[in-house]
């Protein structure tokens, strides 16, 4: 196979013995993708395409044709790019498209093999700084940052990264990276992202089995998506204030870690017994959400591999959004459908706040049931809107079901997908 190799696309057979049951078909020494018709199964189609050309043994892959639209060549390029390909298409048309298509797929490229890197290279502040750097690098003089870290966290109250994040070696932090390219110190943020860091989950004192513990390096999925997003927003025009939060920490067993029946205060005075050592996330989470309201900004989104019931229920192949105020939800998925990302809208309502309750505090961060329990996504939801004000008014959660796949698929090569990037930066533009 050549170095470089074209893919042409066509809704027509390439010549007079085409097989119609076959999407890719060698004409000479070229590739060519053949579409029975186009539909709205085009794109996934064609992503299928794109993870058969790369099993062949393409290395990098030119999309030649007059056929390949803007959407078309993304949906392609999901496909085809894998670890050590991750940036190895290019792309056709006018230079805007190009461009566009080559800023987009430099940033899922960098939050994909973030996500990717080994719990061993990427520890809690290691995180936190190639997340911030990466972020700098898009808009130097509109971006700065801040990072609490160790005995730091619980001197300023954060208590729930502290806690998650005391029982390893690697100290846990909140970095906060303010992109604010009005000029004015005392801008109005617009919106917050939110991300859970974790960059290795044992599961602590709950801790997991072999094989659900062989592919927790992506427990920081939600980090690089948010990450990714805000970096893919400034690359797109962004020209307005907003601020990220990463809730980083190890989840790890020892003599320090923290432990089933352990209570925190946090921030807002809502006390938390621990039910489960696994179902950390929403315990940082709720740090990263009470210093998103701090700002009072109108939307706060954050993105999590939260809940092992959200793939379930979706297979993976969707991101599961949670919402209060229907008329944000909404706006997510107009976002998502023009980005074309798919999500799901699964229930919350205020009640589920009750639904892991505890005889010595205000909730539970869990229920002591394998999976927490029936509604699982949803009851981890509700623990998080105690932590954002205006009764959840602007508050959007992702649960990235999608995030990762610890083995190829017939539409994604193995590792992270960069699944919500493009919808949360639609949003927040």
């Amino acid at each position: 196979m050549t170095q470089v190799t074209n893919i042409y696309l066509s809704t027509q057979s390439a010549n007079t013995n085409w097989q119609s049951e076959n999407l890719v078909q060698f004409v000479e020494s070229d590739l060519h993708i053949c579409l029975k018709n186009s539909n709205e199964a085009s794109l996934r189609q064609i992503q299928k395409a794109a993870r058969k050309i790369e099993r062949l043994g393409v290395k990098h892959a030119c999309l030649t044709g007059e056929h390949w639209n803007e959407e078309n060549q993304w949906s392609f390029a999901l496909g085809f790019t894998c670890v050590g390909k991750l940036t190895n298409v290019v792309f056709t048309g006018s230079n805007d498209c190009v461009n566009r298509l080559n800023d987009k797929l430099a940033v899922f490229a960098w939050s994909r093999d973030l996500i990717n890197q080994t719990p061993s290279e990427l520890y809690p502040l290691k995180l936190a700084e190639l997340a911030a750097d990466y972020i700098h690098s898009q808009a130097p003089a509109y971006v700065t940052s801040r990072l609490t870290s160790g005995d730091e966290l619980l001197q300023k109250g954060w208590v729930g990264i502290y806690n998650v994040g005391k029982g390893s070696i690697n100290a846990p932090c909140l970095l906060e990276v303010d992109f604010n390219p009005t000029g004015n110190a005392d801008a109005a943020v617009s919106a917050c992202l939110v991300g859970k860091g974790i960059t290795f989950d044992s599961g602590g004192y709950s801790l997991k089995s072999n094989v659900g513990m062989f592919d927790m390096k992506c427990d920081m999925g939600g980090a690089a998506v948010v990450a990714g997003a805000m970096a893919l927003a400034i690359k797109e025009g962004l020209n307005k204030r907003v601020k990220l939060f990463l809730c980083c920490a190890e989840n790890m067993v020892s003599n320090d870690a923290y432990k089933l029946g352990d209570i925190l205060t946090y921030k807002n005075g809502v006390t938390m017994e621990v039910a489960n050592t696994d179902a950390e996330g929403r315990i940082v989470l709720a740090d990263g959400l009470l210093a998103a309201s701090e700002t009072k900004a109108p939307i706060i989104i954050d993105a999590a591999t939260l809940t092992g019931a959200a793939v379930m229920a979706t297979g993976g192949d969707y991101s599961a959004l949670f919402a209060l105020d229907n008329k944000a939800a909404e706006q997510a998925k107009k976002a998502a459908e023009h980005v074309n990302e798919p999500i799901w809208q699964f229930p919350l309502e205020s009640w589920h706040q009750e639904k892991c309750p505890s005889e010595f505090a205000d909730t539970a961060n869990s229920r002591p049931k394998p999976g927490g329990g029936a509604g699982g996504a949803s009851n981890a939801a509700g623990f998080l809107s105690r932590f954002v004000d205006n009764e959840g008014a602007g508050w959007l959660h992702f649960d990235l079901a999608g995030a990762y796949n610890g083995n190829a698929t017939g539409l994604w090569a193995a590792g992270g997908t960069g699944l919500g990037i493009a919808t949360i930066a639609q949003l927040i533009k």
